[in-house]
């Protein structure tokens, strides 16, 4: 939000400087990002008369000026300029002038042989405007010597504001003048705004034309006639104020809107009321149909976004830009004054997807004030008479502004509760009254109705902080944190020492950490097992993220697409962050999942003299898995491998880590050809994704200190044992049941060989174990070892069916 110093003192009667009013204003939250002060900048730029002009003797296009520059000697300057002549005043700068249009500093230099001192100015080089057809010219009776820029006009300084979205009232000059005079650095000069009678009945009706059950995005249409305007250039000081905030004027109509919008946070629109077929009416678009906007660009409009029409067809976006072909040009002679209110969220969501940033859409996504729709045309309609002339109808209505009417109870031990500042309460009503509050004041307990335009308040909290900021929240004493006593010693949560651990085993592994969105389009939602109603966003940002995603690999495969598509094809990614099951704060869930692709295995990709890596395979993904799980303290040598991976994983390629069939902790593989297909990805591709909210918290110590390393000193044998089963037994319950014969002795199991041909049955396949025996008391007889084996056997032959094979 921009204005100038003077623009400033049309609201606010105060004697301070440009600095001071933007000490003030950081002081009371409104952050100033720059004052731009062009008195100072074009300081050495002087009125100067040229007194002579002849040609350059070594150049056509040159000529040598002699120019008075009101301090005695004549200055000589060769100007290339085509209106440089004899009897112009124009703008001179001296040696050792930057000039900002061409990022030079001058010196005294000599062009063609012939010495010039100096620079006669164009516009554009001092960049005032896009001219730099010719230097300036100036007015006869400009007097020679004067400062420039107080002769321009252009000794007003610019503040630039950042306004935050919930401060609306202070997108307009107004509303920060009244914050500056709640804050005593000036008074706020009272109005009144007067009611201009209308000398006809408007031939051009409003109505508000929403269906039911559509969002009524338009509450309130206000309009006005004026006929036998005549529209030309605005003043010469409505172009400066608009020029100084970075606006160029256009006509006075159409400055006169833009004036009313920086002014009070009003925007209106002007359609040429000549252009327009029978009524304008506020409605929701129709699918098919568009328009050509004042930036020159047609727009699609649709059953979401609320326009403005009339009988015709689209004439604008509500809220946000007017179309071209009802614009006021210079031979519009009757005119249509628009003076809306807009629901905020509905000119949000429509801005967004069109992509469209203006200042109506800045302030009417932010709340514009609804008690101003009346007095807002009454101020519109005085201007349109006073610069354009023009006979006023009376104003037709249709809907009526949203009540912003309530009424709230404060305590004014809130201010000491939640600041520690002690304020008296008479200061406090006096802060509340000149910040426009209405305010019934006991000494314990206020009543207060905050204005119309401070739709923001809402609270007890919301007044505790308007009372602070202007009071200063330089007043807030600095207290120390009384000390707890004892330190805890555990600073970080449960879920944040996953979140790092997870990382870190990660990072070590050779991958690369992601951070992609938390939303998804509906489609990659629905195909990762999400796409519930209750997870769709009701304002996406874009189309393709419209939910809440219910897992991290739709972002990290698309991730490693893109980078295989611009030539890095062996990548792995991963990343740790939340995944939505559902709309309840148990459905949230922490995981940490990864990909790898092409031949990004860990021990390295791509090729080499040495050998090639081999392409990922699901093995890759699993010792990820397993990784991060032994990293967080999760019961490896406990964990069962089940098939039963989510739809996404290539079902005879992937599977599940877990602890029973109710503790799923983690699932890998390769993704299934339709899914990446459906992704436009392409392989090979493996993934895993853990649960860490699943994984089970180890056992606590009594103690900080290690238990004793307990090491058996008699030797450990291994015997090797070929079981026969089924084809589809999983090897894991094979496993399981050896390990289970006998606790007390059986180390470790493992597979060494999986065998399928000539002496197996069809049908069935030769799973190869090597049993790892550890003595612990004593070394074992050979009828023990034969009694062990026997038990492995019997075990593993009632878990699945299996034959020992001869």
């Amino acid at each position: 939000m921009k204005f100038t110093l003077s623009w400033l003192k049309d609201h606010l009667d105060t004697n301070a400087t440009v600095d001071q009013i933007a000490d003030k204003l950081n002081a009371i939250g409104l952050e100033v990002e720059g004052v731009e002060d062009k008195a100072k900048a074009l300081a050495p730029y002087k009125i100067a008369h040229v007194v002579s002009a002849v040609q350059h003797p070594n150049a056509d296009r040159l000529r040598v000026c002699m120019v008075d520059t009101g301090e005695g000697e004549q200055v000589q300057v060769v100007c290339g300029a085509p209106n440089a002549r004899a009897g112009l005043k124009t703008v001179f700068a001296p040696p050792g002038t930057y000039v900002p249009g061409k990022n030079i500093t001058l010196g005294i230099g000599t062009i063609r042989g012939v010495e010039s001192r100096g620079m006669l100015c164009s516009a554009a080089e001092l960049e005032l405007s896009e001219n730099h057809d010719g230097i300036i010219e100036l007015a006869e009776d400009a007097p020679v010597g004067m400062a420039y820029a107080a002769y321009a006009g252009l000794a007003d300084p610019v503040v630039d504001v950042a306004i935050t979205p919930n401060r609306a009232d202070c997108t307009a000059v107004r509303g920060i003048a009244r914050d500056l005079a709640a804050a005593e650095l000036g008074d706020l000069k009272p109005e009144t705004i007067a009611t201009i009678a209308g000398r006809y009945a408007s031939p051009i009706g409003v109505r508000l034309d929403f269906a039911d059950g559509e969002p009524k995005a338009c509450p309130a249409f206000y309009g006005r006639y004026v006929r036998g305007v005549k529209n030309g250039p605005s003043p010469e000081w409505l172009q400066q104020r608009l020029r100084a905030v970075g606006l160029r004027p256009i006509n006075a109509l159409v400055d006169i809107t833009n004036f009313m919008s920086l002014d009070r946070a009003r925007p209106l629109h002007v359609f040429d009321a000549d252009k327009l077929t029978g009524g304008i009416h506020a409605r929701m678009g129709r699918a098919g149909e568009s328009f050509v906007a004042l930036d020159g660009k047609t727009y699609a409009v649709d059953e979401r976004m609320c326009v403005i029409a009339d009988d015709a067809g689209v004439l604008g976006l509500g809220g946000i830009m007017g179309g071209e072909a009802s614009g006021c040009s210079e031979e519009t002679t009757n005119v249509f004054i628009e003076c809306a209110w807009f629901e905020p969220l509905k000119i949000a969501e429509t801005g967004r997807r069109l992509g469209i940033v203006s200042d109506a859409r800045y302030r009417f996504e932010r709340g514009v004030d609804p008690a101003f729709l009346g007095p807002g045309m009454e101020l519109a309609t005085q201007m349109v008479l006073d610069l354009c002339g023009g006979e006023p109808s009376e104003v037709v209505i249709a809907g009526e502004a949203p009540q912003t009417d309530r009424v709230i109870a404060f305590p004014v031990s809130e201010v000491k509760r939640l600041t520690g500042l002690d304020v008296h309460w008479i200061e406090m009503k006096h802060i509340l009254d000149r910040l426009g509050f209405s305010v019934v004041a006991r000494e314990d307990v206020f009543r207060v109705a905050p204005p119309s335009w401070r739709a923001d308040v809402h609270g007890k909290a919301d007044i505790v902080e308007e009372i602070t900021r202007i009071w200063g929240l330089d007043k807030v004493v600095n207290t120390p944190i009384a000390p707890l006593g004892t330190v805890n010693a555990k600073v970080l949560t449960t879920a944040q020492i996953r979140r790092s651990r997870a990382k870190r085993m990660l990072a070590v592994r050779g991958m690369l950490e992601a951070v992609t969105w938390s939303f998804v389009s509906k489609e990659f939602a629905t195909l990762f097992g999400g796409g519930a109603p209750a997870l769709a966003l009701a304002n996406p940002i874009a189309s393709d993220l419209s939910d809440m995603r219910p897992s991290v690999l739709p972002g990290l495969i698309t991730a490693a697409q893109r980078n295989a598509d611009r030539g890095n094809g062996d990548v792995a990614l991963f990343e740790v962050g939340q995944v939505f099951l559902g709309d309840r704060p148990r459905d949230q869930r922490q995981v940490a999942g990864g990909v790898r692709r092409g031949t990004a295995v860990m021990t390295g990709a791509g090729r080499h003299w040495s050998g090639a890596a081999p392409a990922v395979s699901w093995a890759d993904a699993k010792a990820d898995a397993v990784a991060v799980l032994e990293a967080l303290g999760a019961p490896v040598d406990k964990l069962q491998i089940a098939r039963n991976a989510p739809a996404w994983f290539h079902p005879g390629r992937s599977g599940v880590f877990q602890l029973g069939p109710q503790n799923v902790l983690a699932a890998f593989g390769e993704l299934h050809p339709a899914i990446m297909e459906a992704l436009d990805v392409s392989g090979p591709m493996v993934a895993f994704e853990i649960n860490l909210d699943a994984v089970p918290e180890p056992k606590a110590r009594p103690t900080r200190t290690k238990g004793k390393l307990a090491i058996s000193e008699l030797m450990p044998l291994a015997r090797d044992f070929a079981f026969v089963v089924e084809e589809a037994v999983e090897v894991e319950k094979i496993l399981k049941a050896a390990r289970g014969a006998d606790k007390a002795l059986v180390d470790n199991v493992s597979v060494f060989d999986i065998y399928r041909g000539t002496g197996v049955a069809e049908g069935k396949k030769s799973v190869a174990l090597e049993v790892t025996l550890q003595p612990v008391e004593k070394t074992l007889t050979d009828e023990e070892i034969e009694a062990v084996g026997a038990k492995i056997v019997a075990a593993v032959t009632k878990a699945t069916g299996a034959t020992l094979r001869g």
